[in-house]
């Protein structure tokens, strides 16, 4: 089974509030199973922004079941909620990317064509709040689902840290997928 088998299989087993189906509709008619999830870095190829979404799911399952994290911090979340921040926290990058080239240099000293990614964003909105905006578009999220797309990115954003570190401690599902999201970017991608 492919990664599109999967996310969907994920998807519709877990999301189930008014607009899933909209929203699914609109993934399959955009590039969001073709499309990498950057231009050279973590998943910088076709079908990246699939895979990491699903590693995404994957990691926030792994944070959420651990027993400190149900315990102390009573971290407590729906597998809907849980399905839709992680698999959804990116389509802001929906047809963003758009194929190029650029030039590497080989250990030979030669310069190189290679393929390469360019970002081309024609809604420049953001970057979680983008993601915010376009699931709103399709069904309704709540707060807590809202800000933890929206400050999936943690400290590493443009924005007032001192707001970042606010969202996150007011909302720990931000945190979560925060951690989730690193997890998956900097270990397994």
């Amino acid at each position: 089974m492919g990664k599109k088998e999967i996310f969907i299989d994920i998807y519709k087993a877990n999301i189930n509030r008014d607009g899933a189906e909209k929203m699914l509709d609109y993934l399959e008619s955009s590039d969001f199973f073709s499309a990498p999830a950057s231009t050279r870095f973590h998943g910088a190829h076709e079908g990246g922004l699939v895979e990491h979404s699903l590693n995404v799911y994957y990691c926030l399952q792994d944070y959420l079941s651990r027993e400190r994290v149900k315990e102390q911090y009573h971290m407590d979340y729906s597998d809907e909620t849980v399905a839709i921040v992680s698999l959804l926290h990116d389509v802001c990058k929906i047809n963003t990317y758009k194929e190029s080239f650029r030039n590497v240099k080989g250990e030979d000293g030669i310069w190189t064509k290679v393929p390469s990614y360019e970002f081309d964003d024609k809604m420049p909105y953001g970057h979680g709040e983008k993601s915010v905006y376009i699931i709103n578009g399709y069904m309704r999220l709540t707060r807590e689902e809202a800000f933890a797309i929206r400050y999936h990115m943690g400290f590493s954003g443009v924005e007032d840290k001192n707001i970042v570190g606010r969202a996150l401690e007011q909302f720990p599902l931000s945190f979560a997928l925060c951690t989730a999201d690193m997890e998956s970017t900097y270990f397994l991608e």
